[in-house]
């Protein structure tokens, strides 16, 4: 049994600079011809891994950490939970982290592990457990310097602190996955896809903002700015499209139902109120989404709704937002007629206060909504055990 999670969400950004490219300018990208405003799948999926840690849904054990410094968290834990002196841990969970193939070099990894926080403190505990054996030589006052190959490790302790590396508790792993180049048994298919965002519209040109700044201290009888520069930002109607396995979720979080329900619900609430702050503070474009579709959909493939706006939309006397919502709408009726397996729908018409024919259930708030679509999720997972027997 198959079972996908599909959200179709419109959402309007102010003037801002949400995501922008290595010159500074917001991202873009061609679609149906015409140049687009895009916001891209990752910053959106840092987005959402950061309110996982705020929200409440999960708790600080049940996500990662994407990092260099892995062993300085773990010796961080060495030292507050089993008092371990600060250099000699340090330098124990360096060799730790060499046995394991993840050496340290000139104070950070060879590249970013995303690793459970519950990863992080078995490996702590491992090396408390096994201290004399990993921290020989290294003195409670230095530390030897990190080897830059795989450190040798007796048997039975490569082969624990291996088993330590499960990932199986951290939602964030299992939704967005992870490679480890120098553990490859270890990395996670990610359960989730997430598609850059894409103005329905054509981009109208990038807009600049001349700023100027005045020194408070400056003598009041001399004219002048003391700094001035520009900044690049742009505003859109976007079309966002993510896929969750559900299947695949259940098996990455090892068959915890319980776990999977509440990452599930966690990633619903981090994909409406979620999003990337880059210019944040210059621009404060908190714009929540105007349209909310959720789809469960079983033995039936993932359906990105993109091509609504392959001919791009043309403002109507109320803007952008209405007109896009009902190409999506026509999209979709389109698509359900020809490929069938319309699943499970429900959405919340943020923009205003009526129904939406084609996109399924209205509910009435965005709680409403998370409910109805977790509640489906749950009984997707419990027909997904009981087929495991």
């Amino acid at each position: 049994m198959k079972a996908l999670l599909e959200l179709h969400y419109l959402q309007n950004f102010a003037p801002s600079n949400l995501n922008r490219d290595d010159t500074g300018s917001p991202k873009d990208a061609y679609f149906g011809g015409t140049r687009r405003a895009r916001v891209s799948s990752q910053s959106f999926k840092r987005a959402m891994r950061m309110d996982f840690r705020t929200r409440g849904t999960l708790t600080p054990a049940e996500v990662g950490e994407r990092t260099k410094r892995a062993h300085e968290e773990i010796a961080r834990l060495l030292h507050k939970t089993h008092q371990r002196g600060e250099a000699a841990a340090l330098a124990a969970a360096e060799t730790a982290l060499g046995g394991l193939g993840l050496p340290v070099k000139d104070g950070k990894s060879q590249y970013l592990l995303f690793l459970g926080r519950d990863e992080l403190a078995r490996v702590a505990a491992l090396v408390h457990e096994h201290w004399d054996t990993l921290a020989e030589g290294t003195g409670e006052t230095g530390g030897k310097k990190a080897k830059s190959k795989k450190t040798a490790l007796p048997g039975d302790l490569a082969r624990e602190l291996d088993k330590a590396l499960n990932g199986r508790k951290a939602v964030d792993v299992a939704l967005f996955g992870r490679m480890l180049a120098d553990l490859p048994e270890k990395n996670a298919d990610a359960a989730a896809q997430v598609a850059h965002a894409i103005g329905t519209h054509a981009m109208r040109g990038r807009e600049f903002d001349f700023y100027t700044a005045v020194d408070d201290l400056k003598p009041s009888d001399t004219a002048g700015a003391d700094m001035l520069g520009t900044v690049e930002f742009g505003s859109a109607t976007y079309y966002r499209y993510a896929c969750v396995d559900l299947q695949k979720l259940l098996r990455n979080l090892g068959g915890d139902t319980d776990l999977a329900e509440r990452g599930l619900r966690a990633f619903l609430e981090a994909s409406i109120y979620a999003a990337p702050t880059g210019k944040q503070n210059t621009f404060a474009a908190h714009n929540a989404p105007g349209l909310m579709v959720q789809v469960i959909r079983e033995n039936a493939g993932p359906r990105n709704l993109a091509n609504a706006f392959e001919k791009a939309v043309k403002a109507s006397p109320e803007g952008f937002l209405r007109p896009s919502m009902a190409a999506l709408v026509a999209e979709k009726r389109h698509q359900d007629a020809v490929f069938g397996d319309e699943g499970r729908e429900r959405y919340v018409n943020a923009v205003e206060n009526r129904d939406v024919e084609g996109l399924g259930g209205r509910q009435p708030s965005v709680q409403d909504l998370i409910e109805a679509t977790v509640a489906d999720a749950r009984a997707v997972f419990g027909q997904l055990k009981a087929a495991q027997g």
